[in-house]
C-alpha cells in the first residue's frame, strides 16, 4: 500500500468517529489508471454528513460519470479504514459500519429471481440493515418495472432514509428520474447535485465534474447515437420523446406518439393508428359554443345534451 500510495500520489486521509465525510479532489483509483495518457481523471469533491447533506440525489447523462463518482466514494472509505492511503487531494473520514451498494443488473433466473426481484432484494437489505453510521451507494433504484411504479418506489426509499432516524444513512443516489429532485424542495437533508454537461449545436459534451443542481435531460438518445443506431431509428426516438414532453393528446386523448412532425425522413408510408382525419359531432358542436353568451342553465342544458350523444354514439 505504501509503494502505490507513493506511485499514484495518495494522502493520508484523517478518521475519527464522527458522522461527516469530506473528500477533496477524489479520485477512482482503477479508473484513472485506465484513461489514455492525454485524458486526465477529472477529480471531484464530497460532503455527506447525517445533520445536513445526508442524501444527494445525483442527475445527469448517461456515461457521464455518475457511477464512476459513487464507487470511487465507496473505495476511498473503503481503503481509509484499512490503513491505507487514498486517491485524493484531502479526507477527512468518519469510521462507517458498513457501505451498503444498490449497483448494475443482474438477474438468478435458476432461483427464479428477474433482474427487478434481484434488485428489490438489494434495496430490502439496504432499508432492513443500515444504520445512522452507513455509508449507502445506490445506482439507480426501480429500472426494471414500469416508471410510475420505479419513480414511486425509488420516492418512498429515499423518503424512508430521511424520516426514519434508525436508518438515516449517509447516501449518494444516482438516478434518472429527474422528479427526485423535487425531494430536495420538501426534505432539508436531501440536496440536488448534477453531472455538468456543455451542449454544443448537436453535440454534447460531458464534463465529468460534480456540482449542485438538478438536471431534466438524460441524452439517452444522444448516446444511443454514439453507440451507432441507424439514423432512422434516432429520428424516430427524438419525434416521440418530443411527443412525450409536450404530453400532447389526440382529440380522443390518446397520446399522439406516432404523430410525425412535417418534413420527417422516416417511412411516411406506414399508418399511424393514432391518426383521427375527422373530428367528432360533439366536437364540432363544443367549437360553435359561445360561452360568453351562455347563462348557467343553458350551460347545464347543453351540456346534457352533449353527454347524451356521446353515450348513444
Amino acid at each position: 500500500m505504501a509503494n502505490v500510495a507513493e506511485r499514484n500520489h495518495y494522502v493520508r486521509p484523517v478518521l475519527d468517529e464522527g458522522e461527516r465525510i469530506e473528500i477533496k479532489k477524489g479520485r477512482h483509483p482503477v479508473v484513472e489508471k485506465l484513461l489514455p495518457p492525454d485524458q486526465p481523471f477529472i477529480e471531484n469533491d464530497l460532503t455527506l454528513c447525517n445533520s445536513d447533506t445526508q442524501i444527494m440525489i445525483i442527475t445527469g447523462p448517461n456515461m457521464s460519470g455518475k457511477s464512476t463518482y459513487l464507487r470511487q466514494a465507496g473505495l476511498i472509505v473503503l481503503l481509509a479504514q484499512i490503513g491505507s492511503y487514498v486517491p485524493a487531494g484531502k479526507a477527512h473520514i468518519g469510521i462507517v459500519d458498513r457501505i451498503f451498494t444498490r449497483v448494475g443488473a443482474s438477474d438468478n433466473l435458476a432461483f427464479g429471481e428477474s433482474t427487478f426481484m434481484v434488485e428489490m432484494l438489494e434495496a430490502a437489505n439496504i432499508l432492513n440493515n443500515a444504520t445512522p453510521q452507513s455509508l449507502i451507494l445506490l445506482d439507480e433504484v426501480g429500472r426494471g418495472t414500469s416508471t410510475f411504479d420505479g419513480l414511486s418506489i425509488a420516492w418512498a426509499i429515499s423518503e424512508y432514509l430521511h424520516h426514519n432516524k434508525k436508518v438515516a444513512a449517509k447516501t449518494l443516489f444516482a438516478t434518472h428520474y429527474h422528479e427526485l429532485t423535487e425531494l430536495a424542495l420538501l426534505y432539508p437533508r436531501i440536496k440536488n447535485f448534477r453531472v455538468a454537461v456543455q451542449e454544443y449545436q448537436d453535440h454534447v459534451v460531458f464534463l465529468r465534474k460534480i456540482e449542485p443542481g438538478g438536471m431534466d435531460n438524460s441524452y439517452g438518445i444522444y448516446v444511443a447515437q454514439m453507440a451507432g443506431l441507424p439514423g432512422q431509428v434516432i429520428e424516430r426516438a427524438r419525434e416521440v420523446l418530443f411527443n412525450l414532453e409536450a404530453n400532447e393528446l389526440s382529440p380522443n386523448k390518446v397520446p399522439r406518439l406516432a404523430k410525425r412532425r412535417a418534413g420527417s425522413r422516416a417511412d411516411t408510408n406506414q399508418l399511424s393508428i393514432f391518426d383521427f382525419a375527422k373530428p367528432s359531432e360533439v366536437e364540432e358542436e363544443l367549437k360553435k359554443i359561445d360561452l360568453n353568451q351562455l347563462t348557467p342553465i343553458e350551460a347545464l342544458l347543453k351540456l346534457k345534451e352533449l353527454k347524451e350523444k356521446l353515450t348513444s354514439g
